[in-house]
């Protein structure tokens, strides 16, 4: 009989969990593992140049190899609404899409004159995106 408790008390305190995901946020759940993960960081400054076609996007790359700087490549080639030089700002964990925020964490933190960026570039729903980090927190 004891063990049935546990469960049942395992079972309470999940549905307890999601209750409070609910009426604390979006993801109250997943926000605690966000919290438990601050001590690596939680959010990255991003920039990136997003093409819907992959030849496109390579050609933004050589652009970059060439040693074109990231906003002005971004400027050109981008083709979303961070055009001003591919600046998304802040981004924190868990409000990216999975490829895209699993390269921005892995990235090391650069400048837009000597930018540190994915290549080749990740592959999302929305298509190639070449990503840079200038900071993490």
């Amino acid at each position: 009989m004891p063990p049935k408790k546990g469960k049942g008390g395992a079972a309470k305190s999940d549905k307890n969990a999601g209750k409070g995901g609910k009426g604390g946020g979006k993801q109250g759940a997943a926000e605690g593992g966000v919290t438990k993960e601050k001590k690596g960081g939680t959010a990255v400054k991003v920039r990136h140049i997003l093409c819907e076609k992959h030849s496109k996007a390579m050609e933004a790359m050589e652009k970059l190899q060439a040693g074109q700087k990231f906003n002005d490549v971004a400027t050109a080639y981008s083709e979303d609404k961070a055009r001003q030089g591919g600046d998304l700002g802040w981004m924190t964990r868990g409000s990216m899409v999975g490829p895209f925020q699993d390269a921005a964490f892995a990235l090391t933190t650069s400048t837009v004159d000597k930018p540190n960026y994915t290549d080749p570039p990740v592959k999302t729903k929305f298509g190639y995106h070449i990503i840079m980090v200038e900071g993490k927190k």
